[in-house]
């Protein structure tokens, strides 16, 4: 596609104005984070001290280390399982043509109307009556099912696009159903799977209604969560509430700067097969 000097110039002005836009906020929560305590921030002001210190304080005030570890916990106890589940159920609705297929797939589709908020008062009875309030299992349990229809979505819509000539050359050298899955699709899946398990990390670790309303452990909390009570704690000190927040942000922004390549893989994939 041969585009003009001012189409050209036009796409770069929206793209520098989208990445101002987009930076903006964490440049003024560094800015904020980086004045003296005690202080209250005003706008962009650089401070001609930056205190490095606030973010070592708001890592000892907040007990990141617990939270670190509660996170990669519940990150360790939902993708796991759900890009498997996902993974085989996207196979067997996209490539196995099961029976009553486009009856669950529809039933997944309706799933993914259904917003987080609905659900959260027959959870929390839910996890009431199953003893699980204030445990991890509270928030993996649910996160589980509620990531369910998306997943199976994404997943059906890499298998549909996969030519089926491939499973029928490789049941004709003999493969099984399940060798099949595991020696032929899974392999091909494999962008389609890291990002869904890219999307799936973000969005558990950054899991934070479930978090705040079924564990009231902060320390048992996802980082996201345990903001709501360092928060309550630290609301009146904006700098070191905006270093903790910083802290908390910086794990989600490492691991998709390092996987954003295979996310955008998978991206790019899918649209050139739909």
């Amino acid at each position: 596609m041969n585009l003009s000097r001012r189409e050209q110039l036009t796409g770069r002005v929206f793209l520098i104005a989208l990445i101002v836009v987009t930076l903006l906020p964490f440049v003024s929560m560094l800015s904020a984070a980086l004045q003296p305590r005690g202080t209250v921030p005003s706008g962009l002001e650089w401070p001609s001290d930056p205190q490095w210190g606030n973010f070592a304080d708001a890592f000892t005030a907040a007990n990141m280390g617990a939270l670190l570890r509660s996170s990669l916990l519940i990150v360790a106890g939902v993708v796991p399982v759900s890009v498997l589940i996902a993974t085989m159920a996207g196979f067997g609705l996209g490539q196995l043509r099961v029976p009553g297929g486009r009856l669950v797939f529809g039933l997944f589709l309706l799933g993914l109307t259904l917003p987080f908020e609905a659900v959260v008062t027959p959870l929390y009875y839910q996890m009431q009556d199953l003893g699980l309030l204030n445990t991890r299992w509270a928030i993996i349990l649910p996160l589980i099912g509620l990531y369910m229809p998306f997943a199976v979505f994404w997943m059906r819509a890499h298998f549909t696009n996969v030519p089926v000539e491939l499973s029928e050359a490789a049941r004709v050298d003999g493969s099984s159903t399940w060798q099949l899955f595991w020696r032929v699709q899974v392999p091909l899946a494999r962008p389609a799977i890291a990002s869904l398990t890219i999307l799936m990390f973000l969005w558990t670790w950054n899991q934070f209604l479930l978090a705040i309303v079924l564990v009231d452990d902060a320390t048992k909390r996802t980082m996201a969560g345990a903001l709501g009570a360092f928060q309550g704690q630290w609301g009146t000190d904006l700098v070191l509430l905006c270093a903790g927040s910083l802290l908390i942000l910086t794990p989600t922004l490492i691991v998709f700067l390092i996987f954003q390549r295979q996310f955008i893989k998978a991206l790019i994939q899918g649209s050139v097969k739909g």
